[in-house]
């Protein structure tokens, strides 16, 4: 198959391009294409990229992603996570292509008590992930058929510009950090993801025509920002102190969910993978990365 990679620039576009040199998947064809061949902010721009270029498979990892900004930049949050979302799944329909979108788990209001399947109620509580939800149902309205929608969580990698990123860098030259304690998810080792995309696209089931659906996936297991963090500096052998605040003590522009853990029950069943821990996966990821040294570019 023809497969195209949305957002070769972004943390999980890289680890597609990474997991995609493995034997496994040797007969596909991969196109990683980035904002200079598809730009989200322009529709001319993505109709005219479809004219000359044809898939059996889309996979979007392309996402206006800054949360705060998106509380003033609405109009660009919602071109690029729903307008541009809807064209693509309309190009995919009218092409007979098969598109994987990624979403967030903060479609979520963040109020459940256990973790959330595909078939709870989505409520967004700030503009980003308002924006993400009509991606989703665009993607739902034009097409019955033919695409999945995978929603992840605070997804990280071996690669620069993400929260296990910016909490190394912010300890360097500091005694102490204050980290939210309150808010509850599970990290998403980007690798991770990768490997369960083209797994599902290598499966027996893919190959065959399917009803739209959606589904989740995280590492397994739960934890706070604040526990997030002390794992990340454990790893690392980082001696600071941390010091634990509530979503109260630190404010910012958007609203954030208390609790968005996704239940991985479907896409396990489905598919038959076995997902790590978000312990074990963060220990891969900083060994990848080698602790104390300068983020892969």
């Amino acid at each position: 198959m023809q497969i195209l990679i949305i957002g070769k620039t972004g943390q999980l576009g890289k680890s597609i391009q990474e997991v995609a040199t493995n034997v496994l998947y040797s007969k596909h064809g991969f196109t990683f294409v980035g904002r200079d061949e598809i730009d989200f902010s322009n529709n001319v721009n993505i109709s005219t990229y479809f004219e000359c270029n044809s898939f059996d498979v889309i996979v979007n990892c392309a996402a206006y992603t800054q949360v705060d900004r998106a509380e003033e930049q609405q109009e660009l949050a919602n071109q690029i996570n729903h307008l541009a979302v809807g064209q693509l799944a309309d190009i995919a329909q009218q092409s007979n292509t098969k598109l994987i979108h990624i979403s967030t788990d903060y479609v979520f209001d963040g109020n459940a008590t256990n973790s959330y399947i595909e078939l709870d109620v989505p409520n967004p509580i700030n503009a980003y992930a308002k924006t993400k939800l009509l991606g989703e149902q665009a993607v739902q309205n034009a097409m019955s058929s033919n695409a999945l929608i995978v929603r992840s969580s605070w997804i990280y990698s071996q690669y620069s510009n993400n929260f296990v990123d910016t909490m190394l860098r912010l300890a360097q030259g500091r005694d102490e950090l204050k980290i939210v304690s309150d808010q509850i998810s599970t990290p998403t080792y980007a690798a991770d993801l990768a490997i369960t995309i083209l797994h599902i696209i290598n499966s027996k089931d893919f190959i065959k025509d399917f009803t739209t659906t959606t589904y989740h996936y995280s590492n397994i297991g739960q934890c706070s920002w604040y526990e997030f963090v002390k794992a990340i500096f454990a790893i690392c052998k980082i001696k600071l102190n941390i010091v634990p605040i509530t979503t109260d003590e630190y404010p910012t522009p958007a609203k954030r969910p208390l609790y968005t853990v996704l239940s991985k029950s479907k896409i396990i069943t489905t598919f038959r993978i076995t997902i790590p821990s978000w312990q074990s996966s963060l220990k891969t990821c900083l060994k990848a990365r080698g602790c104390g040294k300068k983020w892969i570019k």
